[in-house]
């Protein structure tokens, strides 16, 4: 019987595992979604006086998305894996009245893939949105690519006077 020495064994295998582990990067922060400004005419911050809900048609389970936002400037909205165009209701409540808009944000869905071990994630390049003019005077794509990045706006929202 040959003898081992148990030193050099143990500091094989924990070579061999250091070196057959892989590291699983998977981002913590790992929601994928369009954030909003809210804008004055001017192109500056604009806290909503208003209450704003948001319905998405592509959610079915639950289509309320935003319910009765106020006082903020800005707002994140889920985005589709597997639609070319999110169709959403943007109402707008304020004590006398709600006005309603639909919006259309087509996009393109890019899969993105991080390890066989993280959840399965795509990424999204913005192309084109429209709406209704009841409440909102006008939406426009500041950056097209939406990822990860929570501080990235997307879309700056220009609503119409509450008057």
């Amino acid at each position: 019987m040959k003898w081992v020495n148990y030193k050099m064994l143990l500091l094989t295998g924990l070579a061999a595992a250091a070196v057959g582990c892989s590291s699983i990067d998977c981002p913590v922060e790992n929601t994928v979604a369009v954030h909003y400004l809210v804008c004055n005419s001017d192109g500056t911050e604009l806290a909503l006086t208003d209450s704003l809900s948001v319905e998405s048609k592509n959610f079915h389970g639950n289509p309320i998305v935003l319910n009765r936002l106020s006082g903020s400037a800005t707002f994140s909205l889920p985005i589709s894996y597997s639609h070319p165009e999110d169709v959403m209701t943007f109402t707008f409540f304020n004590d006398s009245v709600s006005r309603s808009d639909t919006v259309w944000l087509k996009k393109n869905d890019i899969p993105h893939f991080e390890s066989v071990d993280c959840s399965a994630a795509f990424f999204h390049e913005l192309t084109d949105v429209r709406h209704t003019t009841h409440a909102i005077d006008s939406l426009v794509i500041k950056n097209r690519t939406v990822d990860y990045d929570t501080r990235t706006v997307h879309l700056h929202l220009y609503p119409k006077s509450s008057d």
